[in-house]
């Protein structure tokens, strides 16, 4: 069978290619075009219709400046889509760019799957409408998203987290601290502080120079940055001169004694790695744009780890968001730093907490812990989707 793959940024490149694996080993013979990066290639055996890095982009404002490449690459993909006439589309989060896929392919009668549900729950909930009409089948990695979307009219089938066998898989091959420490030429005896700023360039050119800021008020710890192998390390000089290491962000995790994390899967990624975390999410760092962003919201947090180990409804929303407007999210596993809160000074306070051995550090690791519990299956998540998207097919 023809399967057509969109995953427009590193996270979703990681979840897609574990399910191409999967596929290839249910489907030996299968015919795999997509759009992706460097570990989509390595599963499929060759190179991406369109690489992710030549469509990363975040927000209205990056979207807007980059229009014609975006249409470029819509046009392109749908091209590929009508000449494949695939037996499956096959979307990964990505929802703006993605969406409009799934309403040509559904045009074709081509089914369409979506892997990595779009966070709706968070904002944008009018594209529930989008799901219903174009997408054939929901595989959600969070938890709680089956009962929000059947709420809505829409099944969604929980197929587990793939973070967690990724980061539980590579953290099996993880070379020793001494081993990593060798291998990227870092001081031994010296905590790691990791920067892991995103994967897209918006999110780095807002979030990086606080993040650097913070840095330099630690002297006595070593920072690394996490890169993005996507871009060039001369991109990360004009808003740092820290080391960056890329491509191995979840060892430099592993490895650190403490991490400022952009807000998403990194994230979760960091909490599965044993680190603890501050979440920095700068964007547009004006007042009112942080009240709008308060406001939009649906729910009381914005990371992974505090949306699956927190309570979910609107009076926790209203007690946390009150607290955190003046210092940030009390409470929850992780504290979050957003828009015009994200300040080298409150960062910098959150990530004083918990550096030393005391009750902060223990109460975010007690939150990693019950995190595992929360998210722990028997079965592989992408082995899931690959085997519900074949059994789907070979029905039709």
């Amino acid at each position: 069978m023809k399967y057509f793959f969109s995953a427009g940024e590193a996270s979703g490149d990681i979840h897609a290619a574990q399910v191409i694996k999967a596929l290839l080993t249910l489907d030996p013979e299968a015919d795999i075009c997509f759009l992706g990066g460097d570990r989509m290639a390595e599963a499929a055996g060759h190179e991406p219709l369109i690489h992710f890095s030549r469509m990363a982009f975040m927000g209205f404002i990056d979207v807007a400046a980059h229009l014609p490449e975006v249409l470029g690459n819509l046009k392109t993909a749908k091209e590929a889509i009508s000449s494949m006439r695939p037996d499956a589309v096959i979307l990964v989060d990505y929802p703006g760019f993605n969406l409009k896929l799934a309403k040509y392919a559904k045009s074709l009668g081509i089914p369409v799957f979506y892997y990595i549900a779009p966070k709706l729950w968070a904002w944008k909930s009018y594209r529930i409408k989008q799901i219903r009409r174009y997408v054939d089948e929901v595989f959600s990695i969070l938890p709680f998203e089956p009962a929000w979307f059947a709420e809505r009219g829409v099944e969604v089938t929980y197929v587990g987290n793939p973070s967690v066998e990724e980061v539980e898989a590579a953290i099996r091959t993880l070379p020793s601290h001494k081993e990593f420490l060798n291998v990227h030429s870092l001081t031994d005896g010296r905590p790691i502080l990791a920067l892991v700023p995103g994967s897209r360039v918006g999110e780095i050119k807002a979030n990086l120079p606080v993040m650097d800021a913070v840095a330099r008020l630690h002297p006595d710890m070593q920072t690394v940055i996490a890169g993005a192998p996507s871009l060039p390390r001369d991109f990360y000089a004009s808003f740092s001169n820290f080391p960056v290491i890329d491509g191995v962000t979840l060892g430099l995790m592993a490895n650190s004694r403490a991490a400022l994390v952009t807000s998403g899967t990194a994230s979760l990624e960091c909490a599965l790695a044993g680190c603890p975390q501050v979440v920095c999410y700068r964007a547009v760092g004006w007042k009112w744009a942080h009240d709008i962003f308060l406001h939009i919201l649906k729910i009381p947090y914005v990371s992974l780890p505090n949306l699956i180990g927190g309570k979910i409804d609107r009076q926790t929303r209203r007690e946390v968001n009150n607290e955190a407007i003046k210092t940030g999210v009390r409470g929850c596993i992780v504290p979050e730093m957003l828009v015009h809160n994200c300040t080298p000074e409150n960062v910098n306070r959150e990530l004083s907490r918990i550096i030393p051995d005391g009750k902060p550090r223990e109460a975010q690791l007690d939150g990693y812990r019950k995190l595992r519990r929360i998210l722990h299956t028997d079965s592989s998540a992408a082995e899931n989707v690959a085997r519900l998207i074949v059994q789907k097919l070979r029905k039709v």
